[in-house]
């Protein structure tokens, strides 16, 4: 198999909120929208948000036993700087900041908010995600 991940899809409790969260509060651009699904156009990825009943049910699984897993997006920037303002824009669209931006023990400089539906974001600077990753 390639390395490679595609799309990845959140379960959402509220499509709408979650649709004006990324939309409006984190600007990302809508490539698709359907009734109960929302497809954003990322660099050379998509980000979809899906009702997390209708998530559970295309998987076989109840929707009590998902929960939102072990893990956080990334999104990697060159400065200091950008992870300030990105995390002061996820703040000001109304999410959890659970980590303020601060250096890092790796030699970065992160912060880390929850989406409206719990899921994890990291906002990230170092070394480490130098070109092509940003």
């Amino acid at each position: 198999m390639e390395p490679r991940i595609t799309v990845i899809t959140l379960g959402v409790s509220d499509i709408d909120r979650a649709l004006a969260f990324y939309r409006d509060g984190l600007g990302f651009p809508v490539h698709e929208q359907y009734d109960d699904y929302v497809l954003f156009e990322l660099d050379r990825q998509f980000l979809g948000l899906y009702p997390r009943d209708l998530h559970a049910d295309g998987a076989n699984l109840d929707a009590a036993t998902l929960g939102t897993g072990d893990i956080s997006l990334a999104h990697n920037v060159e400065t200091e700087a950008e992870v300030d303002a990105l995390m002061a824009e996820a703040e000001a669209a109304g999410v959890e900041v659970t980590t303020p931006a601060e250096k890092t023990d790796w030699g970065g400089y992160s912060g880390y908010f929850r989406d409206p539906d719990g899921h994890l974001w990291e906002v990230a600077t170092g070394a480490a995600f130098a070109e092509p990753y940003i």
